[in-house]
């Protein structure tokens, strides 16, 4: 996908904010399903887990990286966050090896909690695996290559198009 200057994301409105958060929550509720069909206590520790991973992993060693973080006046306006205070200091830059081993680990194991219970009905993880994926995928599609966020690992926005929006920032 060509991207012009002139399309890539500066800001992010509620509407955007709705719509990726209704993307991210169906695999969080589908894994919520399935390990509380067996254990209302390991749900809890998943939720738990969950607001962990993006409070204290993703949101304090990722997105304290992010311009939209940088340029937010008190509160953060993102794909997934919207007038969110920021309660950590701002690290403009890229992203040191630690950093990234973090959120990576985090992820990995937020990802991985639920299955063994998904196992035990595979409908559920059928779905749990095809949201997450569709996620990550419709991610990478319509933002990663817009996104103004050039020290991010996964930014895809071609160099004159980074270049150019730079020297005019």
């Amino acid at each position: 996908m060509e991207v012009r200057e002139e399309q890539l994301k500066v800001g992010y409105g509620l509407a955007d904010c709705l719509y990726w958060n209704l993307f991210f929550v169906v695999p969080i509720v589908t894994a919520c399903v399935g390990i509380l069909r067996h254990s209302v206590g390991w749900m809890i520790i998943y939720l738990v887990l969950t607001a962990l991973t993006f409070t204290v992993a993703v949101y304090r060693f990722f997105c304290t990286h992010c311009p939209h973080y940088i340029k937010g006046e008190g509160k953060v306006n993102c794909l997934f966050l919207r007038r969110v205070p920021k309660f950590f200091k701002e690290r403009p830059g890229p992203y040191s090896f630690s950093e990234k081993l973090v959120v990576m680990i985090s992820l990995l194991i937020w990802v991985i909690f639920p299955l063994y219970w998904l196992y035990k009905s595979v409908g559920l993880l059928v779905i749990y695996g095809v949201s997450l994926a569709v996620l990550l995928a419709t991610i990478k599609r319509y933002e990663c290559g817009r996104c103004v966020h050039f020290d991010c690992p996964v930014n895809s926005v071609e160099e004159e198009v980074r270049t150019s929006y730079l020297r005019k920032a």
